[in-house]
């Protein structure tokens, strides 16, 4: 049987002022499959799907749905031809209650009639085997859960084009598995089913077809048998990436260069996140800690950066006890901080490159004498982070919200990295970041590992954990659920401790 085309974008234009975001690109989509998306950031993606979910209108070329040409000028036009978005971060209301949310904003609900409701939300969800109970509060579900609720809201809605925007970064791997199972099944009963990725291994395992964008430009259209993982890859960034893993040096030493005893940490509403923990980390090695993001990673990073304050524990590096130290103070004793909000913490977006390499050095008598900054000496440092990193950017006095979030990061890394610190806490670093850009993250936090330091890498990506970690832990509910070496744990393993029903084993 000849397979349908439900979606065909033609020659897709859309221009912005100096950028322009889709080329003449073409899309296809066929009833009944699971289509990847893939592309680094600023390739077009979401352009692309913006156009065809109403958010945006295309400068030129054409949109058929079912064969039919549609002109859409709003995401509620695209609803009624049966397309839906769900995207990364879901728009739920949590004192609401599964079956509220769903028809939340419908203008035909006039009375709430919530047993009929409910009847109905299960009978939807049962056609399509999406298990879910509608008549819980969305604050009682997991995040799994919670995305279940927002695929619902759409299918409530007769959507059958289904367009997801990056959908496992914040699941477990059991999650994972349970979402594409879902969305297999509604595949099967006709829906078309696109999703917006990163994820290598998820593109081979649960795609029919891929489609990849290069700078806004179409690079190739093909059947996952058609390919691997590494074509994707230098199809995305042009040239050949690697994928394996790329810490391959053991270079731990019997150093114990950060020593964390029975630390315990409360969140913004003073409940405990951290929960009597303790660690060692060894000079020369990475330890990934992975877990779903909300289980106390922030402020255990942000607790030893001396950006939080701890109820009890004891800190230690090298030796010396930095338990009440300042953070200018931890900065003095070896302690680099790469926080997950690179704009909110480690950034200021209206200043220049100078000024945001110079945060923690301006006040050494190299660059200030009496008070007066020598702005030749920072800016001549500035050049040098620009060239050593590669870093692209106008040149030092450009502002920091010119550049790319790829290459805010390595200026990050850079102006952490310049004194050689022993201790280097990086939390989510690529998060946001295309593959590229990522290559270069991960090359420069080996480099520092290799060199001695020793690394915290937090992370939700278990191919970056795989990738890149010497020790692995889990953290689940404030705590490590053990820790092991990389080559000893699989990743069955991981997502059981991510969600709290197993511990890794070996050392705690």
């Amino acid at each position: 049987m000849a397979e349908i085309a439900t979606v065909e974008m033609k020659q897709i234009r859309k221009e912005f002022p100096a950028t322009l975001a889709n080329d003449n690109v073409d899309f296809t989509a066929y009833k009944g499959e699971i289509h990847a998306l893939l592309g680094e950031n600023g390739a077009g993606k979401s352009t692309l799907m913006n156009i065809l979910t109403g958010v945006l209108r295309p400068d030129g070329g054409e949109i058929l749905i079912n064969g039919a040409r549609v002109s859409m000028k709003s995401p509620g036009d695209a609803l009624a031809l049966g397309i839906g978005m769900i995207y990364q971060h879901f728009k739920l209301v949590k004192p609401f209650t599964v079956a509220e949310n769903i028809v939340l904003g419908m203008e035909q609900v006039k009375i709430l009639k919530k047993q009929a409701l409910e009847q109905q939300v299960k009978a939807l969800s049962e056609e399509y085997k999406i298990d879910i109970n509608p008549a819980s509060a969305i604050w009682q579900l997991s995040i799994g859960e919670q995305q279940r609720v927002e695929i619902l809201k759409v299918l409530y809605r007769k959507a059958n084009i289904l367009i997801l925007d990056e959908p496992t970064a914040v699941l477990t791997p059991d999650e994972v598995r349970e979402l594409f199972g879902t969305l297999r099944n509604m595949a099967a009963m006709g829906c078309t089913i696109i999703f917006i990725t990163h994820k290598m291994n998820e593109v081979m395992e649960f795609a029919d077809r891929i489609t990849v964008l290069r700078d806004g430009r179409l690079v190739k259209a093909l059947k996952k048998e058609e390919t691997t993982e590494q074509e994707l890859a230098q199809l995305m960034v042009g040239r050949e990436i690697s994928m394996g893993r790329r810490n391959t040096e053991n270079t731990t030493r019997n150093e114990a260069i950060l020593r964390v005893k029975g630390l315990t940490v409360l969140n913004d509403k003073k409940l405990k996140a951290v929960n009597d923990l303790s660690f060692d980390l060894y000079a020369g090695e990475i330890l990934g800690i992975a877990g779903v993001s909300g289980n106390g990673q922030k402020e255990l990073m942000e607790a030893l950066a001396g950006l939080r304050p701890t109820v009890s524990g004891h800190l230690e590096v090298r030796g010396e006890d930095i338990s009440r130290s300042s953070p200018r103070e931890r900065i003095g004793r070896g302690v680099a901080f790469i926080p997950e909000d690179r704009y909110g913490f480690a950034l200021i977006k209206t200043m220049t490159v100078t000024e945001n390499a110079s945060l923690k050095c301006y006040r050494k008598p190299e660059f200030c004498r009496r008070g007066v900054l020598n702005y030749r000496k920072l800016e001549q440092q500035a050049g040098r982070f620009i060239e050593e990193f590669e870093i692209k950017v106008g040149g030092p006095k450009s502002l920091v919200q010119s550049m790319s979030g790829g290459n805010a990061q390595k200026l990050i890394l850079a102006r952490e990295t310049a004194e050689n610190p022993s201790v280097i806490l990086a939390s989510y670093p690529v998060r946001g970041l295309d593959i590229k850009a990522t290559e270069s993250i991960h090359k420069i936090l080996v480099q520092e590992k290799s060199r001695g330091a020793g690394v915290l890498l937090v992370s939700e990506d278990l191919d970056e954990i795989f990738q890149l970690s010497d020790r692995v832990a889990v953290m689940y509910e404030g705590t490590f659920m053990g820790i092991l070496p990389v080559g000893e744990v699989g990743l069955e393993q991981i997502g059981m401790a991510m969600a709290g029903a197993a511990r890794l084993g070996g050392e705690a």
